[in-house]
């Protein structure tokens, strides 16, 4: 209470949506609530007027403080009459402003709002450890719903009469392995727990990969992790190499439904012709095919140029196919896909990440997704609030090319065709699929969640939704802390007169934070890797536009590197995110980004295309976005299993879907069809795919008519950056790229430009490029594919020849970097088969 300056304030204006009310503003210790007597409607033939000894019932809006992302106060002027004020902007997109008469008040009220919402300093003062269940909200537990074991044996995993191919590791029952991921881990029945301990030395955070799903009908699996560690010197790992091929192996072709496709569509159903040979564009526009089935001609084109697909294994000490029966997984275009454009994909290389280097899995094919980072979806956002943003004092509609400019549905589209590919493949084609970003919990996240959707029926119900959001985004972990702000920042509030020239954004550019995205994709990748050596920055990796912080030493170091214990006690650092306990819990305004708003805006595109298809309603989906900032419960204040487990959140809070299933029937779907499956009827298939061309305005969930967000915009705009060429259908893929281990279409790699930047940022950082890029360590293959439960206790590191190939290889000129042809030329492709060859004779020198 001591917070609280001020708990009521009388004769208060509120303005929304252009509309004025008088009444009086309470603040609570978790909630302004503004209660007032609405005007009377006036009077028609349906609505006499009421009796004048009638009274009106009053009303109240209630704001919980984290749901606040912006707010000005407007002192008044000197020598003028007009109110002092505050504007607040919501989260849940609601924006009003309360006048008041005397300045002092306003003030008070305005410094109170400030220190409950910023000035918390932990989680455990949010609304919901002080949360008591009202009503029928008593007899349900939402804890309950998920189990991770149950959902296992639903897919089949862990029964022994299944035979899948598949076993549940408790190898990090303790959180001690992977602090990030899930307690119990689905992973192939032939990799042991050695293997899976020297693997994650090899994956970012130790998210090695692992099963997020099984497909019912063929046995196709999805799974997922974070980037490998391979750095500027090509590091591998022979124990990640045999866990991918372990999880590419284990379909079961004698499965009945294994031959065929799932659906029966004219649009799925067309295969490429094997005499093809020119690489397709990646866009529509001229070829009159759909993109669907352009990005799946890409795949398998891309698999049958490479030699790889003419043998099942291959021996990972000499590198070579083993010739003999062909597994059924290798005939597939199993598939890893990144879902990060491949210019930041290989700037990753920089600072001892990146992606695979496909020599070493020549089993799959790999796709580049260009979806865009959290840095790139909150600026979106910000300008479709730039669009809204006067909604407290106007009724006008927004400003649609605002809308149209800021890039939102082009990202919801683009999120949608990764979607589409993935369920094409584990669905249609009968491939495995290994989803990954970068620290694998964001992009990751959405891919893999959205695809299961598609795929399965179950997860179309409620309870089903609900399980897969615990599963995916709670059980394997994404920073719902950072990326909400739930304990807010003092970057969000501002008094007017008080701003200082360029330095404080304008009203509509800091709901989630500042920042804005380059347009020159590759000048700012490498610009971002700088970031890389500076010590006082923030501590993510989601992407390069903002480096890693000193807690860490940028959080670079190899799993077991003697300098990361060093420097990592359990006293100083928590191990789910890496960061120093002292500043865990506090929100960094450019972390901040609309993931789960994301996800939750494409659901509603699967729904509004497939309404049938549904148990749940929009409502539903507009709720539950609406309950992640309101933090009245504790299911999304943490950001992994762990760090839930430790707080016992449990015990202490309620769970989110205890407001949903005790109020389930006001989220029911009237249009639902029962969830029957009938793969030979039309319209009840297991499979659903996004419309990618149909994609809309979630209206709704900004507060706003359908017609007044999904009108097309006065001047026309250009594909990349608004609706247009959706409603001309014509649009570019989100497909940007797919290599295998002798071909590439698409992938340009920009390695002398990232060797470069390297050592001109170390030499800026005043430390030598060897000492700022902490290399991670490379795991022993001595025994390749074979059992490694000998294997040395502390592999050799070798973060000292890095110095040398960093310069060796900035030395190359710009203009021999191989891959500039968007489609790959044979000069190109030439290239860069002698750049693996230096690759990969550097690597058998090492591992000698």
């Amino acid at each position: 209470m001591e917070k609280i300056r001020v708990s009521k304030a009388d004769d208060v204006t509120l303005w929304r949506r252009g509309q004025r009310f008088e009444g009086t503003l309470h603040l609570t210790s978790h909630h302004l609530i503004f209660s007032y007597i609405p005007p009377p409607p006036p009077p028609s033939a349906d609505r006499p007027q009421p009796p004048p000894t009638s009274k009106p019932k009053p009303r109240e809006l209630w704001i919980t403080y984290p749901m606040i992302s912006f707010c000005t106060y407007r002192p008044s002027p000197t020598a003028s009459h007009q109110q002092p004020s505050i504007r607040l902007r919501c989260r849940d997109f609601t924006f009003v402003a309360f006048h008041f008469l005397a300045e002092s008040k306003a003030r008070d009220v305005y410094e109170t709002i400030r220190s409950l919402t910023c000035r918390l300093g932990k989680l455990e003062k949010l609304y919901a450890f002080s949360y008591q269940a009202q009503g029928p909200e008593k007899h349900v537990n939402g804890w309950t719903v998920y189990n991770p074991m149950e959902e296992w044996r639903r897919q089949g995993v862990g029964v022994k009469s299944a035979n899948k191919g598949w076993r549940v590791s408790n190898i990090n029952a303790d959180y001690q392995y992977s602090p990030t991921y899930p307690n119990t881990l689905a992973v192939p029945a032939t990799i042991s727990d050695n293997v899976l301990n020297y693997a994650g030395r090899y994956r970012s955070r130790v998210r090695i990969p692992v099963l997020t799903y099984l497909h019912p009908v063929n046995n196709c699996s999805i799974t997922r992790s974070s980037q490998p560690l391979v750095g500027v010197r090509g590091n591998r790992s022979a124990q990640d190499e045999k866990l991918v091929s372990a999880l590419f192996s284990t379909s079961d072709r004698s499965h009945p439904e294994a031959q065929a496709p799932s659906v029966d569509s004219d649009e799925e159903a067309q295969k490429p012709e094997s005499g093809v040979s020119t690489p397709p564009s990646f866009s529509n526009e001229e070829s009159g095919k759909t993109l669907e089935t352009i990005e799946d001609e890409v795949i398998a084109n891309s698999r049958r140029k490479s030699t790889s697909n003419t043998y099942s294994s291959y021996d990972e000490i000499s590198d070579t196919p083993q010739e003999g029966p062909r597994l059924y997984g290798a005939q597939q275009h199993n598939l890893i896909v990144d879902a990060r454009p491949t210019v930041n994909a290989f700037a990753m290389q920089a600072v001892g990440m990146g992606s695979e280097n496909m020599d070493n899995y020549p089993f799959a094919t790999k796709a580049y997704l260009g979806i865009d980072n959290i840095h790139v979806m909150r600026d979106s956002l910000n300008k479709v609030i730039e669009a809204l943003k006067d909604g407290d004092i106007t009724p006008l509609p927004p400003n649609r090319d605002l809308l149209a400019k800021s890039g939102w549905l082009k990202h919801i589209s683009n999120m949608l065709d990764g979607v589409g590919l993935i369920a094409r493949q584990v669905g249609i084609h009968h491939s495995h699929v290994l989803i990954h970003c970068s620290d694998g919990w964001d992009r990751t996240s959405q891919l893999s969640a959205l695809s299961q959707l598609c795929l399965d029926p179950y997860y179309r119900t409620i309870e089903g939704f609900i399980v897969l959001v615990e599963k995916d985004f709670l059980s394997f972990g994404h920073q719902f802390r950072l990326r909400s702000g739930f304990l807010g920042s003092e970057k969000w509030f501002e008094v007017e007169n008080e701003r200082i020239g360029a330095s404080r954004p304008s009203i509509g550019e800091n709901p989630f934070g500042s920042g804005k995205a380059g347009n020159k994709a590759l000048e700012n990748a490498f610009t971002r890797a700088k970031g890389f050596f500076n010590k006082h920055a923030n501590d993510s990796r989601e992407s390069l536009s903002e480096p890693p912080s000193s807690t860490t030493n940028g959080e670079l170091e190899a799993f077991d590197s003697p300098r990361s214990i060093r420097s990592s006690s359990p006293a100083s650092k928590d191990p789910s995110t890496g960061s120093s306990k002292a500043d865990k819990t506090a929100t960094k305004p450019k972390e901040t980004s609309p993931v789960f708003h994301q996800f939750l805006d494409a659901t509603y595109q699967l729904l509004r295309q497939h309404p049938a298809r549904f148990e749940f309603n929009e409502r539903f989906l507009r709720r539950l976005l609406y309950q992640l900032y309101s933090c009245q419960y504790g299911t999304f204040l943490y950001d992994c299993e762990r760090q839930r487990a430790e707080n016992k959140v449990s015990d202490r809070t309620r769970s989110v879907w205890d407001y949903f299933l005790a109020r389930r029937e006001q989220f029911l779907n009237e249009r639902w069809d029962g969830g029957t499956v009938d793969d030979n009827q039309r319209g009840r298939e297991r499979l659903i795919f996004p419309k990618v061309g149909e994609v809309r305005w979630w209206a709704e969930v900004f507060g706003r008519e359908d017609a007044e967000m999904n009108k097309p915009p006065a001047v026309p705009v250009s594909s990349t950056n608004g609706t247009t060429a959706a409603m001309a259908g014509i649009r570019a893929s989100v497909l940007m790229g797919v290599e295998t281990a002798d071909h590439a279409e698409g992938v340009a790699k920009p390695e002398s430009v990232a060797e470069s930047e390297t050592g001109a940022a170390a030499e800026v950082a005043g430390r030598a490029p060897d000492e700022a890029t902490p290399t991670p360590t490379t795991a022993d293959p001595s025994n390749g594919m074979a059992d490694t439960d000998h294997l040395p206790p502390n592999p050799t590191s070798h973060a000292e020849n890095d110095h040398q190939a960093t310069h060796a290889m900035a030395r190359m000129d710009l203009d021999e970097k191989p891959g500039l042809d968007p489609l790959g030329g044979e000069a190109a492709q030439d290239r860069e088969l002698q750049r693996r060859e230096r690759t990969r004779g550097q690597v058998e020198v090492e591992l000698q």
